[in-house]
């Protein structure tokens, strides 16, 4: 690896733990997975800074502090059934790879989709599967989901994901719209009602389909 990149790499590790990030599981993710990869090549030399950086199509990479913070409300502990919202670069998909047992992956925009195969496939994960199609109507086949992680923001939780969470699992998801937007926490109790956190204001892009804009 370009020696520069791995100096970045570290900065940025030392970065995400001034800035609270101590789950060793996490730090590791970002650690092994190398965000160069994932980025266009036009901003390559940002990949290490702590920004969202632009993909095309009307997408973003977010900035590796809000992947962590994700990754944390996730709780994950290496077992998971996990959904993600929003494959984007596949960038998250990969941090997800290396703290789950398994990922599945929506997202909308073919081009994305099988630029992130390809990445996904250089770094030889095979814990992860991939699809085309309407996030915010979930991946009901695989279904129950312990995690489901969504990358962009809905105008209300929707129904259809809330139930494909097993029971105990969590939806991380920003709710809101351009004027203003919450992320939240939402919990499937064991006895089947819902516990929804606020945890901290947010800036996602919309999240397309039936149950989004």
């Amino acid at each position: 690896m370009n020696q520069a990149y791995r100096r970045d790499r570290r900065r940025l590790i030392e970065a995400l733990q001034a800035g609270g990030v101590n789950d060793l599981a996490i730090l590791h993710a970002f650690d092994a997975i190398p965000r160069h990869l994932f980025v266009p090549d036009a901003v390559r030399h940002r990949s290490y800074e702590d920004v969202a950086l632009p993909l095309g199509y009307g997408q973003t990479i977010s900035r590796p502090g809000a992947h962590a913070l994700h990754l944390g409300l996730a709780g994950l502990s290496g077992e998971e059934r996990v959904l993600e919202i929003g494959t984007g670069s596949g960038y998250q998909t990969a941090l997800l790879s290396q703290l789950a047992g398994h990922v599945y992956s929506v997202e909308t925009v073919t081009e994305l989709a099988d630029l992130a195969a390809e990445r996904l496939g250089q770094l030889g994960l095979a814990n992860v599967t991939l699809r085309v199609g309407d996030g915010s109507t979930g991946w009901p086949e695989e279904a129950p989901f312990d995690v489901i992680l969504c990358g962009a923001a809905a105008p209300r939780v929707p129904a259809a994901l809330v139930h494909q969470l097993s029971a105990g699992g969590r939806l991380i998801i920003p709710v809101g719209d351009d004027e203003g937007q919450e992320l939240l926490r939402v919990t499937l109790e064991h006895d089947g009602s819902l516990r929804e956190e606020t945890v901290d204001v947010a800036r996602f892009v919309p999240l397309k389909g039936e149950q989004g804009w």
